[in-house]
Order: structure tokens, then C-alpha cells, then sequence
């Protein structure tokens, strides 16, 4: 009898501490059993999220934090920020933000630094995510690659060619995934823009028009007392020493987009900014992703009133103003099609929802540019923005602020990346990088 009553109360005890188990497996967050999410994705397991780095977290920054976030594959490892205001508002959104969506996860605390060699060094980041002025991006990039991680790097790619040149060569030499973040590219708009042009449904390309705003000023900006929590030497990083101006790195007060971009030591003005978005689909609908013009022709008041470039095969492309700001006119022998954000539109007017046969040209179809780069992580693929592809998209926005510079015609070799005896030309291809931040070019 004892026996029994014995096995009983294990048999008892077996079922409660089970019921106990099973009620805790139940309350165990959505994300981690599997299944889909909200918007009918595959929850991702905590094993196999993917921890980033950020580098760089302004206005650009925080606002990629949370488009990662959103994919649900991954986790925020550490941050690297010489502003100390913009990384507490960071550090903010994202708590807000697992507030907010309980199912992708909870807030983990994230570690700080000043100097990104730390956060390059940590072991559990697995990749990074480059979003700082334009000065740094090489810099940053090329250390990474060297730690190991996968990239991801804001457009417009590099601040000079050959900058570009080093960040494809690190990514290659250390077997990286790198992608740029061109996310236009991403967008169904363009991809489709893309193969009208490809598949020859506005005939034989002859031009290319591209409004997309000004070239970049020398730094000539007063200085200002330095804000408390800013780093400005580490903000400077590889550059000369320059004046503080709120302009370059205002205070998290105003919600804007920083002004260095308006100036060559840190930017390339709007033909960079947003010439890395409009130059990159023009690059891309002509097949030119790993090449470029062959000719630079600044505006000369006579037969090129429009900074023009002049590939091999015969295309002029233009840096022009026309009835689309941010945008791209392609003209053919048989039609023509506009493409800016948003909206298409063609001569003759049905081909902008002409659905591309499945026999026909195809580009490489991505509907989430953050999602493509993790994917290609995990399957150590080429994203849809390749360094490569960022580099050569780059590499005509500076061109044309070269010729813009030098006020004439540039014979460039898209091969070699060279000019034509040109010594005054082939300085502007790089620039001195200073302090410990130098990197070979």
C-alpha cells in the first residue's frame, strides 16, 4: 500500500511540476515559438537574430534603427556615437519602440561608445550599420571589414573615388556583405522604371536627365562654442581641423538633416546627397553598375548649357533642371518615362503599368532593402546594392563635382579609374586623411 501511495505522489508531483512548466512555456514571449508576426512574417528565433552595430546614430541613423527593428531579425548589440544627446535619443526611440510592437521582443540594455574601434572589436556584433557624415564612411567601413563584420553603409558611398576604390577592396579581401544603403532600389517604382528601360519599351535610350540640386561649397561656416556631450575632434575624425557650426551637427532640438552634406569636406552637396538616389537609377536602368561614363563636360554657355556626361555607347546623361525635382527623365527612340518617388510615367502612357513578361529582362527583385542585406547575410550573397554598385554610383556623383570644381572636360578611363593626362584631376581622386583615422587609398 505504502508503494502505491508512493507512486501516486510522484505520479501528482510529475503532473503539477508539468502543469507549472507548460504555464510558463505559455507566457513565454510570441517571438520565440515561431510562427508569424502581425504582418504575416516568419517570427525569427532568438538564436538566429542578427546582432548590429550602429555607427553613427543622427537623424539618418535612428531612423534606420527602427527600419531594422521592424524586420524582427534582429538585435541592437551596441552603438557608437560622439554625441552624447544623440545617442540617449536613440537608446529612447528604440525602448519606445519594443514598447510599442511587445511582440518583436523586449529592450535589452545597449552599450555606448565613443570610439567605434570598440564596438568593433565586440565579438556578439555581427554586423554595422555605417550612417555618419559622408567623411567618415571610407574610414569606418574599411575597419569594419577588417573586424570582420557585414556592412551596411549610407549613400552617397564615399566622399572621393578612391575612398570607394578602398571600401570594394576591403569588403572583397575580407569576404564581406556590404550594402549600400541606395534603398530606391528596394522600391517597385524604380524596379519597374529599371526594366521598361532594359527590355527597350521606350526603344534605344539617347538621354538621361537628372535634377537633383547643386555642388558642394568650401567649409566656410563661423565657428560656435562647442555643445557639451560633443566629441567634436572624434566628429572630425579623419578631416582637418574645421571650426565647430551647429550646421554640421545640430542639436537634437531640431529634427533636420544636418548641413554638412553642403560641403566638399564632409559631403558632396545635393549632386552626392541626392544624385547617389537619381544617378544610382539612372546607372541601373543603363546597365552600368559596374562601370561609367567616359566623359565629364562641365556647363560651358555654349553647346553644354548642363554639366554632361557622355557614356561609350553613345548615352548623354545631363545634371539638369526639369519639371521633377528628385527625379529621372529617360528619353528613347520610341518614348519616354519619368521616375521620381512614388510616380511613373510614360509616353505613350500605358506602358507605366505594362506588367514585364516572365521571359523578359528581369533585375534583381527586393521588396525590403533591410531585409535583403540580412538575408544575404545568412546566405553570404551580394545584396541588391553591392559595394561595388554603391562605389560606381558615387564615383559619378564626384566626377561631376570635379568637373564642376575644375569648370571643364574630364576624359575618365571607367575601367581603369584613371583620367586622361590630367594630373590636376587625378589629385581630386582622393584627399589626405588624417590622424589615426587614415586609411591606404
Amino acid at each position: 500500500m505504502k508503494k502505491d501511495q508512493n507512486a501516486n505522489y510522484n505520479r501528482r508531483k510529475f503532473i503539477t511540476t508539468s502543469a507549472k512548466a507548460f504555464a510558463a512555456f505559455t507566457i513565454v514571449p510570441r517571438f520565440v515559438l515561431g510562427g508569424k508576426m502581425p504582418d504575416g512574417t516568419l517570427y525569427t528565433a532568438p538564436s538566429d537574430m542578427i546582432n548590429l552595430g550602429f555607427i553613427g546614430t543622427g537623424k539618418q541613423g535612428r531612423g534606420l534603427t527602427e527600419a531594422f527593428l521592424k524586420t524582427g531579425q534582429i538585435r541592437i548589440a551596441a552603438i557608437s556615437e560622439v554625441y552624447k544627446d544623440k545617442a540617449d535619443l536613440t537608446i529612447d526611440k528604440i525602448k519606445n519602440f519594443y514598447a510599442a510592437n511587445a511582440a518583436i521582443g523586449s529592450y535589452a540594455d545597449i552599450p555606448v561608445y565613443n570610439d567605434m574601434r570598440e564596438l568593433l572589436s565586440l565579438k556578439n556584433v555581427d554586423a554595422v550599420v555605417i550612417a555618419t557624415p559622408d567623411h567618415w564612411h571610407a574610414a569606418a567601413a574599411v575597419r569594419a571589414a577588417e573586424a570582420g563584420k557585414d556592412i551596411y553603409c549610407e549613400k552617397p558611398l564615399a566622399l572621393t573615388i578612391k575612398e570607394g576604390r578602398a571600401m570594394v577592396n576591403a569588403t572583397r579581401k575580407y569576404n564581406r556583405v556590404f550594402q549600400t544603403g541606395s534603398m530606391q532600389r528596394s522600391w517597385p517604382e524604380f524596379r519597374q522604371a529599371v526594366e521598361l528601360v532594359r527590355n527597350g519599351y521606350i526603344g534605344e535610350v539617347k538621354s538621361v536627365k537628372v535634377n537633383v540640386g547643386p555642388p558642394p561649397q568650401k567649409y566656410n561656416l563661423s565657428a560656435e562654442p562647442i555643445p557639451a556631450g560633443l566629441d567634436w575632434t572624434t566628429w572630425l575624425g579623419p578631416n582637418e581641423p574645421a571650426a565647430f557650426n551647429t550646421e554640421l551637427a545640430p542639436p537634437v532640438s531640431k529634427d533636420v538633416f544636418p548641413n554638412w552634406r553642403n560641403y566638399r569636406e564632409f559631403g558632396g552637396g545635393m549632386v552626392t546627397d541626392w544624385g547617389a538616389h537619381m544617378f544610382d537609377i539612372a546607372q541601373w536602368a543603363l546597365d552600368m553598375d559596374n562601370s561609367g561614363p567616359v566623359e565629364i563636360i562641365a556647363p560651358d554657355g555654349g553647346e553644354h548649357p548642363n554639366l554632361t556626361f557622355r557614356y561609350k555607347n553613345g548615352v548623354i546623361m545631363t545634371h539638369e533642371k526639369w519639371e521633377w525635382d528628385g527625379a529621372v527623365l529617360f528619353t528613347g527612340t520610341e518614348g519616354e518615362l519619368r521616375i521620381k518617388r512614388g510616380q511613373i510615367e510614360t509616353t505613350p502612357a500605358p506602358l507605366a503599368t505594362r506588367i514585364i513578361g516572365e521571359n523578359e529582362k528581369h533585375v534583381y527583385k527586393s521588396e525590403n532593402h533591410y531585409k535583403d542585406f540580412l538575408n544575404a547575410i545568412r546566405t553570404r550573397t551580394k545584396p541588391i546594392c553591392d559595394v561595388e554598385t554603391g562605389h560606381r554610383t558615387a564615383s559619378v556623383c564626384n566626377l561631376a563635382n570635379m568637373a564642376y570644381r575644375l569648370n571643364r572636360r574630364l576624359q575618365w578611363n571607367p575601367k581603369k579609374e584613371t583620367f586622361k593626362n590630367d594630373a590636376e584631376a587625378t589629385a581630386l581622386l582622393g584627399r589626405p586623411m588624417m590622424n589615426e583615422w587614415a586609411i591606404k587609398l
